[in-house]
């Protein structure tokens, strides 16, 4: 049974930090599902993982329809996130409200969505009071990379800082269930999570938020485009793929590849009957 946002809304109060990793296809989301992960997102990082793109703008609704319902699949327990591309909330409610159903329908628990416009408090508000649970998304935003000339570290005084904190105190009040926080000094982190009820989760935003979140592809060094400063990687998949692609090509032009174990045999009268066969 999927984890609900009342428990992760709790995990804040018990002190528990929350884990999110994104997901974009059936057999991650299986084992980051049974590994134990709090909440997957299937961001619209995708776009430039998954899909090659230069950046998140260019992936759209239908494409990221494709991938919810894939992880939905295999997702038990963690809670379900889906990213509201561009332009799939930026034109009206009504036009919102549809494109947020329809990742509802598609398998996911709850969207998220980027900024605190007064358009985008309006929309959350709208979605939250017609039961679509919303996680919100403050700091750097990528949508707005071209406005914000580039990933650049947001809330880097006091006076933005608390401007974030305003902002995130909107969205808390409009009904969002948690806000990611991107690309902001520890401190600054530190001190709009202490300010709020609902869970911050962070993403090269320090240790003091209520949980992290890292794309799954940075974590497994399996994306070698970009390396953010603050991603961990764990493991690099890229040479595990690089170097069993390689194996297998040599394998393949030796002719030991398949062998006779892996190989399907005929009945030894039916060799026999080929043999014959004039």
């Amino acid at each position: 049974m999927r984890k609900s946002i009342t428990k992760i809304q709790n995990y804040k109060k018990e002190g528990k930090k929350i884990s999110v990793l994104t997901a974009y296809d059936y057999s991650t989301a299986k084992y980051l599902d049974q590994a134990g992960v709090d909440m997957i997102l299937v961001g619209d990082s995708l776009a430039q993982v998954a899909l090659g793109y230069d950046n998140t703008t260019e992936v759209g609704m239908d494409e990221m329809l494709v991938f919810v319902r894939a992880v939905s699949r295999a997702v038990e327990n963690a809670l379900l996130v889906a990213d509201m591309p561009f332009m799939s909330f930026q034109l009206d409610k009504s036009e919102t409200m549809k494109n947020a159903c329809e990742f509802i329908k598609a398998g996911a628990n709850a969207v998220k969505m980027e900024g605190s416009s007064d358009f985008v408090i309006e929309c959350i508000k709208h979605l939250t009071q017609n039961g679509i649970p919303v996680m919100g998304h403050l700091g750097f935003t990528p949508m707005s990379v071209n406005s914000l000339g580039g990933h650049k570290i947001q809330g880097k005084d006091a006076d933005r800082t608390i401007d974030i904190l305003k902002d995130a105190l909107r969205l808390q009040s409009a009904g969002c269930f948690a806000i990611v926080l991107e690309l902001l000094p520890l401190q600054s982190s530190q001190f709009i999570s202490q300010r709020l009820r609902i869970p911050t989760i962070g993403i090269g935003a320090g240790k003091f938020c209520d949980g992290q979140v890292l794309v799954s592809d940075d974590l497994l060094g399996k994306y070698d485009r970009f390396k953010p400063k603050f991603a961990r990687q764990y493991s690099s998949l890229k040479d595990i793929i690089f170097n069993v692609a390689k194996a297998f090509c040599q394998d393949v032009e030796e002719g030991v590849f398949p062998s006779t174990k892996e190989s399907f045999m005929l009945e030894l009268e039916e060799i026999e009957k080929l043999e014959n066969y004039r």
